[in-house]
């Protein structure tokens, strides 16, 4: 079954703690939280505080998404503020596979991850490093952006290393992920879809849910 993370940037954070109770009551298997320096992307979001501050409502997993340079130098605090999944960029300075293996020191599970102009192939020194691998099909730090197919290539990539290597790695999407989208990610082989506007819009977020989570892992397969 695949397994869905509404993105909480798509929330309203003047009601957060309602939110994660609302996307928990509508099914979610994850809660996908987009953390943004302002450096590495444009935008700034959330920080550890936030996180911490979220943590106290809910049991549901926290993936955390690090649009951040240097990722290493916050892992202690976001694993502290309760991250369950940390993801960092693989183009985003310092040492990454220190980073990925104090992640995992932390009892947290590593993820990386890549945008849609840096090659797949980034990816192959870390692979045996993850728990997670996320792949952007948007540009990371802006909401609202369409689908880009380069992303299908990747993850079908990525599901051939899995199937080789680790049946157990979780293959998330994130960036213009709606009903049909979300379908042929499953089918180049996701396990996990990420998504903000389209289940926060969703007229029913639980019904919208229980549609994704049908696609299950060997759609198209």
């Amino acid at each position: 079954m695949t397994k869905v993370a509404p993105s909480l940037l798509s929330a309203d954070f003047s009601m957060l703690g309602d939110e994660i109770k609302r996307i928990e009551a509508a099914g979610a298997d994850w809660a996908h939280l987009d953390v943004m320096d302002g450096a590495f992307v444009p935008n700034i979001t959330m920080g550890p505080p936030v996180i911490a501050s979220i943590r106290k409502v809910t049991g549901m997993p926290f993936d955390v998404h690090l649009m951040i340079q240097r990722p290493e130098r916050y892992v202690k605090q976001f694993a502290e503020a309760g991250s369950d999944m940390l993801t960092v960029h693989v183009d985003a300075g310092g040492d990454i596979k220190k980073t990925l293996e104090d992640i995992r020191d932390r009892g947290v599970m590593p993820g990386i991850t890549l945008n849609p102009g840096v090659p797949v192939e980034s990816l192959d020194p870390y692979l045996d490093l993850v728990d997670l691998v996320l792949i952007m099909t948007v540009e990371a730090g802006f909401g609202g952006q369409s689908f880009q197919d380069v992303g299908l290539s990747k993850i079908a990539r990525v599901r051939e290393y899995a199937d080789a290597q680790n049946p157990r790695l979780e293959i998330s999407v994130d960036g213009g992920i709606n009903r049909e989208t979300g379908r042929r990610c499953v089918e180049a082989g996701a396990t996990a879809l990420a998504a903000g506007s389209s289940l926060f819009g969703a007229a029913d977020m639980g019904r919208e849910i229980a549609l994704w989570k049908a696609y299950g892992p060997d759609a198209g397969r």
